[in-house]
């Protein structure tokens, strides 16, 4: 991975647009309400590393602006006038750069967040989080990491495995030419479910250290870093257990 800094050169070298302080993350807010707007714009400037280059009321707007200011971090309401903004994430990944979207919303449709998920999204945030949660989201995002509470994770991770056991496109070959294995897999949807090592151990009838080494196994196949890209992974491919 790329470092921050080294990134930001990069980035201000390709456009010779870009001249902000080392470190600063550029931020675009697009909801549709200017209060709220004008509240987290003002938030988010008493951060020393924060800068909100620009403001959209609606989904249209928002393309334009990311088009033009190229932010690194764009937040994003699902609810917006003109083109929603679902509708929004579909067309941004059409659109060169490097903007990460975090969807900031009040919205706890849970149908919403997978589809947000499935269009690029890198995190989801609730409007009625701590300030500083947000503020953390943001530079998580902004390293290049995903960002979901454990609550939200596990309810999308349910909403994928509501309608069937086998998603839809993912067939029983797709199923046989997967790198895992099927003890592998169920260790992957309890690890996508919410459920630690100890409780994956008792649940299984095996010992917590034969779940280390399959996790260890696991993230070595599919290369990944941590739990959360684990239970991403598993909501993006379709992993699903039988029989748990």
């Amino acid at each position: 991975m790329i470092e921050n800094d080294a990134l930001s050169q990069y980035e201000s070298s390709r456009t010779g647009t870009r001249s902000e302080a080392p470190g600063t993350i550029r931020i675009l807010i697009a909801d549709d309400h200017p209060i709220f707007r004008d509240g987290l714009r003002k938030l988010l400037e008493m951060e020393k590393d924060f800068e909100v280059v620009g403001e959209a009321k609606d989904g249209e707007e928002t393309l334009d602006l990311v088009r033009e200011k190229e932010p690194d971090i764009l937040l994003l309401d699902l609810r917006m006038p003109v083109r929603d903004g679902l509708s929004a994430l579909q067309r941004l990944k059409h659109i060169p750069g490097r903007t990460r979207v975090i969807v900031l919303t009040a919205s706890e449709d849970k149908n919403e967040f997978v589809q947000a998920m499935k269009h690029g999204c890198a995190g989801i945030v609730l409007k009625q989080t701590a300030t500083d949660l947000l503020y953390k989201s943001i530079r998580k995002v902004h390293a290049g990491e995903i960002w979901l509470d454990s609550h939200t994770t596990a309810a999308v991770m349910r909403q994928f495995a509501a309608p069937a056991r086998t998603p839809p496109g993912l067939d029983r070959g797709a199923r046989e030419r997967s790198p895992l294995s099927q003890r592998e897999r169920e260790i992957v949807t309890l690890v996508a479910q919410g459920f630690k090592n100890k409780e994956i151990a008792e649940r299984m009838f095996i010992s917590e250290q034969t779940v280390k080494n399959h996790l260890h196994n696991v993230f070595d196949k599919l290369g990944v870093a941590d739990r959360l890209e684990l239970a991403l992974y598993a909501i993006h491919k379709g992993i699903y257990t039988e029989g748990i």
